[in-house]
């Protein structure tokens, strides 16, 4: 085989879910008529899903050390809601107040169940099952069964992405694009391009020897794309409320796990637990932070939601688990622990939510959505472990 075609066969594998991404979003705008990419949906596509996003990050960090997951963050989302809602609404709690409780609640949560799953190794997938059922019955115990409107709740709301009008105000427009989207789309691009420019002087200066051609194409096409996805966020509202928790919550995750060394300590687990201890790296100390952060997140996609619904609901929440762990998978996170990115996890819940928005604008039947995500999420499972398996007989 030529060099040429190794090159491509290896940037195919790299940039595998990317290329499915644009392929799916093509599909489908085909088949909605050209209604996917309108700027309302795209703005949907945010709101809708901005939830997944926050989660998923989350629950990459559990999968990494070892492809654990937690199946109680959709419960643990329901419940701290609901805190949230009865605290603000029939008890007049401050809303800064009952933010900081509602945030204390998913982390105190987290911690708890990461005790157990950390020092006394119980197994996660029993203690977080665990947590889904006790957390789910709580939200009810906590709601009465009832529904709690948050709607007088205007700046919790705001603040939070609910509602109609939760956009960043255009500074400079008049009614038309708003400028301030499209600013900040430059400026978003300007800081991409120039971390990729240092990325690969420090690349280069440490003897890589990779193709330049493919990361020059890589930050043009991702360039291109910022670009066309404000541009059509600028055609509707702007930027929501809540796409910035989204990008606070991308970055500082990706920073972590990217540029730490308690970022790298949740790969070393995820890759060799015994080696990194025996390195003397406290493992337990990584389950902990893990499972205490994925509360910490939890929370936040709480308040996200409760703000999204204008209400609290005992049925809130419900597969959410699944939405993260789907992600986390389709975005190229390892089932066996160890391999996974932040952008990778994004990439996976945009296809997500691409899917989910492509089949409700066809009127596919809610049923067959199921089997559609399922089917994907097994696509995606079957890649990891057999490109794997073939790394390990190759290397026999």
């Amino acid at each position: 085989m030529n060099s040429s075609a190794v090159k491509t066969m290896d940037f195919v594998k790299k940039y595998t879910m990317i290329i499915v991404l644009v392929l799916v979003t093509i599909f489908f705008q085909i088949m909605t008529g050209g209604n996917l990419l309108l700027p309302m949906n795209v703005s949907s596509l945010i709101s809708q899903n901005a939830y997944v996003f926050i989660l998923a990050t989350g629950m990459l960090l559990c999968i990494l050390t070892g492809g654990n997951i937690d199946l109680s963050v959709g419960s643990v989302v329901c419940f701290v809601g609901a805190v949230g809602a009865v605290l603000m609404m029939e008890h007049n709690v401050n809303i800064y107040v009952a933010i900081l409780i509602m945030l204390l609640t998913g982390t105190a949560i987290g911690a708890f169940q990461a005790f157990w799953i950390a020092y006394v190794r119980i197994p996660p997938f029993i203690t977080t099952l665990a947590g889904m059922l006790a957390f789910r019955g709580l939200s009810n115990t906590v709601l009465d069964g009832m529904t709690v409107s948050i709607k007088s709740q205007e700046t919790f709301v705001e603040l939070f992405g609910g509602g109609a009008n939760c956009y960043i105000p255009d500074l400079f427009g008049n009614g038309g694009l708003n400028i301030t989207c499209l600013l900040f789309g430059v400026l978003a691009v300007a800081v991409f391009v120039v971390l990729q420019v240092v990325n690969m002087k420090k690349r280069a200066n440490n003897g890589y020897d990779g193709s330049m051609t493919g990361e020059i194409v890589k930050t043009v096409l991702i360039s291109v794309v910022i670009l066309a996805f404000c541009f059509r966020l600028a055609q509707h509202k702007g930027i929501p409320t809540v796409l910035i928790w989204v990008l606070i919550v991308v970055i500082v995750y990706g920073y972590i796990t990217g540029n730490t060394t308690v970022g790298r300590y949740f790969y070393a687990v995820g890759g060799n637990e015994k080696a990194t201890k025996l390195s003397g790296i406290d493992t337990n100390r990584v389950y902990f932070l893990a499972y205490t952060n994925m509360g910490f997140l939890a929370a936040l996609a709480g308040m996200v939601t409760i703000a999204r619904f204008t209400s609290a609901q005992p049925t809130y929440g419900q597969n959410y688990e699944m939405d993260a762990i789907g992600s986390c998978f389709i975005g190229g996170a390892s089932a066996y622990g160890g391999i996974g990115t932040v952008p990778g996890v994004i990439i996976g819940a945009t296809l997500m939510g691409i899917i989910n928005l492509g089949m409700s604008l066809m009127g596919v039947d809610q049923n067959m959505q199921k089997v559609v995500k399922g089917a994907v999420l097994l696509a995606a499972v079957i890649f990891d472990v057999v490109s794997k398996r073939g790394k390990f007989i190759s290397k026999e």
